[in-house]
This record gives structure tokens, sequence and C-alpha cells, in this order.
């Protein structure tokens, strides 16, 4: 082993762990990646920088924008209308939900599709009197099932497809991905709708309101100001930052008249009545320091803290959520004093104080207060997911058949090879904004910027990987454990391989980094390197087994209730289910 090649494994190994540590984000993980494999000599500078340019950065992108269009359109929101009479039973309910979820996550972002089948799933769980977790883990799932059946389903078919166009074989075509994916994804939905949902536990808890969950009432009093209180003539909000996380305000009585989430900018004046939302341990604290008086301890419901201009919402924090990171103060600030945080809850756990200095996370749920358009832009702006039915956009029907047809000529386009898919997919978003399904303002809102940098960064470690001989190393390592086997066993132990990498770290990482493996394994083998491409490709986007794995899974964790246990009972069936299914169609469709 060289200097160089050390290097690079330490570097890829570093890499992994950070990844794995989860406390850093993944994409400034790949651009610490990239930068490291630049200093060592592996790539030059300039190669690294134009990876920012690669086909998959940019087909990703693409993929990205055009799914919003498609939301817009309403045409998801209609096939979501569709499912109501097939919840009567559970299995049927589950089946149905997994089922649409897995369609729509076959064209378009897999974390996008669920989202927009959340708020469906949670209705139809109250309605029918079944707890949320039994319906949100499948319906997670089938997102992640769903990216396996085409080319844009998801970056890692994106990013095989790409690397097989590098090393000479030309590019998986749109839909060279469905016979595997397809009867993969298909065994998938059958398991999970007639057994799988089965070894969900049943968490009641997870499926009762906000209200329930944080216990919301036993924080909320009313409070009058006094005529000795430090409060009189200043602004409301200078009240809030006074008491340093003791107190949000959110409400305000002064003589009839009653306002709710009140502006920060209200002047306080005597005998002024404050709903407010402290901790019950602290409040004697509160009112004894700001000279109040308790009116009424506790006891407000959630409906009592909405107005007609105002309201209340339960949402979860996606991933690529700009308040990752941030505190309440931030939410302020960012929906200029429109919305205000009331409760917070991380894995399905409550926080219940300092709720000011908490930072958010992928997958929080959050119980905010806020006016009702700062809210829906807030919804929109900030990457949060409801969990009540919105407005349902069901669109024209012209909308939808001029969304459909864009993008299916999109499609078509790059099926039969007349056009690379990013130059295929740019038109199409051309084309949805000349006909008003995509504003030219929102046009990179949508786009998910940390998993564009994280894939432009470590393609050039990939690179480095292959390029320096440690591709070769690890291959020859792995041939001679297993030397003797057949080549299936060989790529279902592959298979197995990557998808436990995949629990670990990002999906798009773990195809760059096991693309040139299989490669070279197969080389070794003298078999078919399509086989073994498809088999990174499959495994890279089966995250079954962990919250972690993917964002699909991270955001049902909170509103499901679940623990990291959890996961594996369902997914762990799944993913011997997958390898078995998997091997066997490969060596159908790709013969080894």
């Amino acid at each position: 082993m060289t200097t160089e090649q050390g290097l690079i494994f330490l570097t890829m190994g570093a890499s992994l762990a950070l990844f794995a540590w989860g406390k850093i984000r993944y994409d400034i993980i790949a651009m610490m990646a990239m930068f490291s494999v630049v200093i060592i000599g592996a790539i030059e500078p300039n190669d690294a920088l134009a990876c920012f340019g690669h086909p998959a950065v940019i087909t990703v992108a693409a993929v990205l924008v055009i799914s919003r269009g498609l939301q817009n359109s309403g045409v998801v929101d209609l096939l979501a209308q569709q499912i109501n009479p097939f919840t009567y039973r559970a299995t049927t309910h589950v089946g149905m939900l997994t089922g649409v979820v897995t369609a729509l996550s076959a064209f378009m972002n897999n974390v996008g599709a669920l989202a927009l089948m959340m708020p469906v799933t949670l209705t139809t769980a109250a309605k029918r009197g079944r707890p949320a977790s039994v319906l949100l883990m499948p319906l997670a799932f089938g997102s992640i099932l769903g990216g396996l059946m085409t080319m844009i389903g998801t970056p890692p078919n994106i990013i095989i497809s790409v690397y097989r166009e590098e090393i000479g074989r030309g590019p998986f075509a749109m839909f060279d991905y469905m016979p595997v994916g397809g009867v993969v994804a298909l065994v998938g939905v059958v398991y999970i709708s007639a057994v799988g949902w089965r070894f969900v536990p049943w968490k009641q808890r997870a499926s009762k309101r906000a209200s329930k969950l944080f216990e919301i009432n036993e924080y909320i009093s009313q409070v009058k100001i006094t005529e000795n209180s430090r409060l009189i003539g200043g602004e409301l909000g200078l009240a809030e930052e006074l008491s340093t996380d003791e107190l949000v305000i959110v409400g305000l009585v002064r003589g009839e008249s009653k306002v709710m989430h009140p502006r920060r900018s209200h002047i306080l004046e005597e005998n002024d009545i404050l709903i407010i939302r402290s901790d019950p341990k602290r409040l004697k604290e509160v009112i004894n320091k700001y000279g109040l008086k308790v009116v009424t301890a506790s006891g407000y419901t959630l409906d009592e803290l909405e107005s007609a201009n105002v309201r209340i919402a339960e949402l979860v924090v996606a991933a690529d959520s700009p308040l990752v990171g941030r505190t309440a103060v931030a939410l302020r600030k960012m929906t200029l004093e429109g919305v205000s945080l009331l409760a917070l809850a991380h894995r399905g756990t409550p926080l219940r104080s300092r709720l000011r200095q908490r930072r958010f996370d992928s997958g929080d749920m959050i119980l905010v207060q806020g006016d009702n358009q700062a809210l829906d832009d807030a919804i929109d702006e900030l990457r949060l997911i409801p969990l009540a039915e919105r407005d349902v956009n069901i669109g024209r029907p012209n909308r939808i058949k001029r969304a459909v047809t864009i993008f299916s000529l999109s499609i078509f386009a790059s099926a039969m090879g007349w056009l690379p898919a990013a130059f295929a997919f740019g038109l199409a978003i051309i084309g949805y904004i000349a006909t008003g399904l995509i504003a030219v303002r929102n046009l990179y809102k949508d786009i998910e910027w940390p998993v564009i940098v994280l894939i432009a960064g470590m393609i050039p470690v990939g690179y480095s990987f292959e390029n320096s001989g440690c591709a070769d190393l690890v291959a020859n390592g792995m041939l001679n454990l297993t030397d003797g086997w057949p080549p299936w066993l060989i790529l279902g132990a592959l298979m197995m391989l990557t998808m436990l990498l995949s629990d670990i770290i990002n999906n798009s990482a773990t195809a760059l980094v096991m693309a040139p493996l299989g490669y070279k394994i197969a080389e070794g083998l003298q078999v078919n390197v399509d086989a073994f491409l498809m088999g990174v490709a499959v495994a890279a986007s089966c995250a079954f087994l962990t919250p972690i794995g993917h964002q699909s899974n991270t955001l049902v964790m909170g509103p499901g209730g679940y623990n990291f246990k959890d996961y594996w009972r369902m997914g762990l069936p799944l993913d011997f289910i997958i390898v078995i299914v998997g091997v066997f169609m490969i060596s159908k469709v790709w013969p080894l």
C-alpha cells in the first residue's frame, strides 16, 4: 500500500465515521473529504471543482424542481383523495398508502412524496381509530422502495447510471431499473401490507393530538399585570426577553378585547391579562419576579389559543429545513414575528424546559402559533411538514394534464436516448415555468442544496478511491475472503454490505463509494459488471434498519413515536427479502 492510498483510506474512514456520528452535517463532511483528497494530490483542484457540474449533480437538482411542479399541479392531491374508501381494513389501509407513495416515489423525490402523504395518513388514521405508528413506518419504507424503479427515483440510481457511462458502458436508461427495482418494490409492498406492519408497535401515544403529546394545557396560564409590575409601559416582546425563556406570551386580554398571538410591539398596561406558556414549576418565580397575579393556573385547550386570523399547527422539521441547527428565536425572526414556538418534541419525546435555547433537528415535531398567512408562508419557506391536511390542491384538469404531459415527454426523450437526462429534465423545468407550474422566484427553493453539495463533494473522493488503486485493494481482499463462492453469493454479500453502510451514512455517499468496488469485484470475477452495478444501486437506496439511514425514516420517527429498535423489527426481514429477490432478478435480467 502506498502512502497516497493510506491517506485516501484514512480520509474515507474518517468521513464514514463522521457520517455515522451525525453531529456534523453531511455536506460539510463531503466538502472536508473533497479538500482532503485534493491536498493529498489524489485529484487536481480544477477536476474536483468541475464535479459541481457533474451530470449526476445536475440531474438530481432537476428532479427536485420537477417534483415541485408536479405538486403544484394538484396531481398528487388528486391521487391522495382516492384513498379513503380503502381505509376500513388495516391491511388495505396500509397497502393503499404504501402503494401510492411507492408509485409517486418512482417519478418524484421520495421525501417529497412522503411529506405529501403524511397528512393524509394521519387524518385517515384518526378517522379509523388506528395508531399513526402502524401506518407511518410502512409509508416511509414505501417511499424508499419506490425510488428503486426508475433512474430518477433516487439519487443512487442517477449516480450509478452516470458511473456506468464513465466506465465506457453507456448510462443506464430511465427504465433499465424497472425489471429488478419494480419487482423488488412490488414484493416489498406486499410484505409490508400483509405482514410487515404487524411488527410495528401499536403506539397509541403517537396518534394523539399535540395537546396530549405535549400536555400543553398544563403550561398555559392567565396572569394579570398588577400596579407594581415592572412590565407596565414596556413592549410585550421585552417581557419575553426579560423572562429568558421562562414564558411565551400567546394572548393578550385588555378589557373586552382579546388578541391571540399579539405583536411584540404591544405596550403593556396595568390590568392587562397575559395568556402565557410557562413551565408550571417556574410559574411562581415568574409572577413574583415581574409583579403578576395568577388569574387561571392552567386548563387552556388548543382551540382557545386560536382566533379568526390565528391558528395552531403541528409540524415536522424536514431535513433540508433552514431551521435545522437554529433556535426558536430564529423561527420568530425568519417569520417576521408571525410564528412562535409553543412546544417541541425530539424523537417523540416532549422537551419541557428552555425551549428558546433548544436547536431544531431533522424530524423534530413542533407546535406553533401564528397568523394564518405567516404560518402558510413558514410551512413553504422553512420546509415544515404539516401533520394535518391543508386545503386540498386538486388543481384544474388542464394544469394536471400539462404537468403530466411535459414530464412524460422528458422521460420519453431520456428513455429513448434522444437527450441526456440532465438536458431532458432541464427542458421539462423550462416547460413548467412557461406554463406557470413553477414560479421563477421559487425555481431554486426546492433544490435540497446539502444533498447537491454532498454528491458534488463525494464524487472526487470516489474518483480518488478508484484511480489510486484503493478500490482494487478492497476488491481483491473481498475476492480472497470469498474465494470459492459462486458469483451470485458474492453479489448478495456485496448488497448486504452496501445496505448496512447505507443504514449509517447518506445513500448517495454509499453509492459513490460502493460503485467502484462493485465494478472491480465484477472484473475480478470476470462476470457481468452490470449485475454488480445494479446490485449496488438497489442496495444503496435500501436503508430500513435505522432512523438515520434515510430522511424518510427520520421524518416519521417523531410523529410515529418510534425508537431505534422499532425500525429493524420490520426492516430486517425486508432487507433479507430484498437481497433474495434482488439477486434472483438481477441474475435473470443481467445474467452473471
